[in-house]
């Protein structure tokens, strides 16, 4: 689907009109936006439009990384679009210059309703021209990313308040996912404040004082965007390296129990062992009392040991 969008001359605004009237020549600046384009919408990149090959294959081809091109008269943009569901990321491209905006998307880009709505609805915009488009079309999709971020650092919040690290191993599987996420957020915000660094920077990027604060705005927010991921992948280390930690202090708490047991048990086994023999002559199983004095020297071993133990302060360690 192909949508239009322009204001002529006479300032006045026009919405979804055939691609024939731009060749009238009575438009101030216009916006055409491929919207899940088909086949034969495709074709007229080249046939309409006359595009360079390059920048049509790059429209063509997935995934691009986001860059900044430049043209004759106009500059191609790829941007970026996070997938809401799986963290992915999906290609915007945009055509501009002073006059016109094409954008080329084959996935659906719900943001750019709210620009033509914007549009539409503020006359106020409609002098700003095509550079002021394209900031807003980038600035929507800039800002989509944030509901994102912000749920999953809700999500790694309460799990930090809730989390049991010794036994809530299900919780730290999900805080592995949220991880994951993360990483493709950060695969997405990196590359595109890299494109709006380059668009500020730009010496062929005309961009007058009022329009270079707006696009600095979109950078503004990539880098605290950056920030709020990094902090938050940061907290996902943390947390498993507290899961991994308390882990360890688990084991080693069940490795000291096993260890005490066994010490205690290798003399009582051992003295069990020698008077199991059944030797004929070995006198003390023969005494009427034999069998209770072994007994309680077993049990005075036993209770020796414990008090060693905690002597040297083993026990300490099942402390919390």
């Amino acid at each position: 689907m192909i949508r239009t969008l322009g204001v002529t001359i006479n300032q006045e605004l026009k919405m979804d009109f055939p691609l024939e009237e731009l060749r009238n020549n009575t438009f101030e600046w216009y916006w055409v936006d491929f919207d899940e384009p088909t086949v034969e919408e495709e074709l007229l990149l080249d046939t309409f439009f006359h595009f360079h090959p390059l920048a049509i294959e790059d429209c063509l081809m997935r995934l691009q990384r986001p860059k900044l091109d430049y043209y004759d008269d106009y500059q191609f943009l790829v941007a970026h679009k996070l997938n809401e569901e799986t963290f992915e990321a999906e290609e915007v491209n945009v055509f501009v210059s002073e006059k016109f905006v094409v954008t080329f998307h084959k996935s659906p880009v719900p943001e750019f309703d709210i620009v033509r709505s914007r549009i539409n609805d503020q006359p106020k915009y409609w002098k700003s021209g095509a550079i002021f488009v394209t900031y807003q079309a980038i600035d929507k999709i800039v800002d989509s990313y944030f509901p994102m971020v912000y749920n999953i650092e809700d999500h790694l919040n309460t799990i930090e308040d809730e989390l049991n690290y010794q036994s809530n191993t299900k919780s730290m599987r999900y805080v592995f996912d949220l991880r994951s996420d993360l990483l493709h957020i950060r695969r997405t915000i990196l590359p595109m404040r890299d494109l709006l660094y380059r668009i500020l920077n730009s010496e062929r990027f005309t961009l007058i004082k009022s329009e270079r604060a707006y696009f600095a705005d979109i950078h503004d927010h990539l880098i605290k965007l950056t920030e709020m991921v990094e902090s938050n992948r940061e907290l996902t280390a943390d947390m498993r390296d507290s899961h991994m930690s308390m882990n360890a202090s688990r084991m080693n708490g069940i490795m000291m129990t096993l260890t005490i047991i066994s010490s205690i048990f290798i003399p009582l086994t051992f003295i069990a062992g020698v008077y199991g023999m059944n030797f004929e002559n070995m006198p003390e199983l023969h005494w009427y009392y034999s069998y209770f004095i072994i007994l309680a020297i077993m049990l005075i071993i036993a209770i020796s040991m414990l008090v060693w133990f905690k002597y040297k302060g083993w026990f300490d360690l099942f402390k919390p």
